[in-house]
């Protein structure tokens, strides 16, 4: 073969080894929480979560849809959410603080599997990112009944309809997701590469160097940051791997850098779901973001009092 098709070669392989990485997490995860929620497993389950949804001043009946969303996503808990208590039942704050719930807390089993292949303790940073979404909750929660702010009822832009497919057409939606994920990966990789020789990366690095100073994270793990932070974990964190084994982005940047994408990743499409289905913009998007840098500056803070550990396998 042509000498030049050998960069080509090699990052055709680099890409389709994160793709795999990133398949082999993803669809037994997926295809186990489908079985458990078609089979009642998880609607049985979802009565021990009423009281939380009491204590959030939400109605019991969404414990369902948060559980939904917990194990399985962020579009689960978003059909489930109006199917369950009618629209004229919630405030704007009532959606808002269950957006809030959701945005930290969605597709846990798939998502920390991906953290905990870039060598991230998964038990460390799942409690992390539970944690920080039921204190960004509660936070909204207290400020919206003290001062009365988005009382006033829900009316969401969009009430999206519960797919009734049977296993086949789950299959075949998986199937598409995954493949889709490729291209985004292809992509991405190439976007990457553009960025990079044109200087574009550098610059982002320069503008958003001091910001994620602020929050410990440094060097190349600002990069991978920021794509998480856009795109979500399941980009962000499938680059991520490839660096944490490759040993060029030191443990402590990789934790920090999954803590911060556990508190805010996706904030394109994710907030964009929930301000479809009538959440406070300002909350879900900046509130969320402060939120992040304060949490993650905090957790920062705790580990430079803690010896450098070698990575997790």
């Amino acid at each position: 073969m042509p000498h030049w098709t050998a960069p080509i070669r090699r990052s055709t392989a680099e890409i389709f080894s994160i793709w795999w990485e990133l398949a082999r997490i993803i669809a037994p995860v997926a295809i186990t929480v489908e079985f458990l929620m078609r089979t009642g497993v998880i609607a049985a389950i979802a009565p021990a979560f009423a009281p939380l949804m009491g204590f959030y001043g939400l109605p019991p009946e969404l414990a369902l849809a948060l559980l939904a969303g917990v194990l399985i996503g962020i579009w689960n808990a978003a059909v489930l959410l109006f199917l369950l208590v009618p629209m004229d039942y919630l405030s704007v704050a009532d959606v808002t603080v269950f957006s809030a719930l959701i945005l930290f807390v969605h597709a846990l089993p798939i998502e920390q599997q991906i953290i905990r292949r870039t060598g991230t303790g998964m038990l460390a940073s799942t409690l992390l990112r539970i944690a920080g979404g039921l204190i960004y909750a509660a936070i909204l929660r207290v400020l919206f009944d003290a001062t009365g702010w988005l009382s006033q009822p829900v009316a969401p832009a969009w009430q999206p309809v519960a797919d009734s497919s049977g296993w086949a057409g789950f299959l075949i939606g998986l199937a598409e997701t995954l493949a889709m994920m490729f291209v985004i990966l292809v992509a991405l990789m190439l976007l990457m590469a553009l960025l990079q020789r044109l200087g574009i990366m550098a610059l982002i690095h320069r503008l958003l160097t001091p910001l994620m100073r602020l929050v410990g994270i440094r060097g190349k793990a600002v990069n991978l940051t920021v794509i998480g932070l856009l795109l979500g974990i399941s980009y962000g964190g499938g680059l991520l791997i490839r660096e944490a084994r490759s040993g060029q982005i030191a443990p402590r940047q990789v934790f920090l850098s999954c803590t911060f994408m556990g508190f805010a990743h996706s904030m394109i499409e994710d907030t964009l779901v929930v301000m479809a289905l009538g959440a406070d913009a300002f909350s879900v998007l900046a509130g969320r973001m402060v939120f992040a840098m304060i949490a993650t500056a905090l957790v920062a803070a705790v580990l430079t009092k803690l010896p450098e550990r070698a990575p997790q396998s």
